[in-house]
């Protein structure tokens, strides 16, 4: 997990986004302020999606302390496993560091957002569009007579 700042209507927002080991991306969220509101909002709704044998065992961040308060009152109320481990060790975070370089090269030429909403909107295009690049989307087929 990370984030990242994005200029949205001449005023800084962050982005938080959260990537597998192999670097597929899981979930973002576009937020004006970073504490642990934000970070605990934007890991619960990035663990909701996942199945329970799906939720990580290790969760690398950057020092951020919001990622620090977020991760045990999400244990707390049972939505990450008290078994998952935290580390905050800045270079185990190079996965998303380099994957976020990716996804500024893309914002850049847009010279920011209007508003928070095309914001939001502009950035899940991007991440479906490198979500099929990268391969990650599953293949399905249309079955005869659906």
């Amino acid at each position: 997990m990370d984030e990242i700042y994005i200029k949205v209507h001449g005023k800084w927002m962050y982005l938080y986004r959260a990537v597998t080991k192999d670097g597929d991306t899981i979930d973002f969220y576009l937020s004006p302020t970073r504490n642990t509101k934000a970070a605990k909002r934007f890991l619960g709704k990035a663990l909701s999606r996942l199945k329970d044998w799906e939720k990580p065992r290790v969760i690398n961040t950057d020092k951020a302390g919001c990622y620090e308060a977020a991760i045990p009152l999400l244990m707390k109320e049972g939505k990450l496993p008290e078994e998952t481990e935290h580390r905050q060790i800045k270079y185990l975070n190079n996965v998303i560091e380099a994957d976020h370089g990716k996804l500024k090269r893309l914002i850049k030429p847009t010279l920011g957002f209007k508003s928070s909403k095309t914001a939001y909107t502009t950035i899940k295009g991007f991440e479906v569009m490198r979500t099929l690049k990268k391969g990650e989307a599953k293949a399905f087929q249309i079955q005869p007579g659906s």
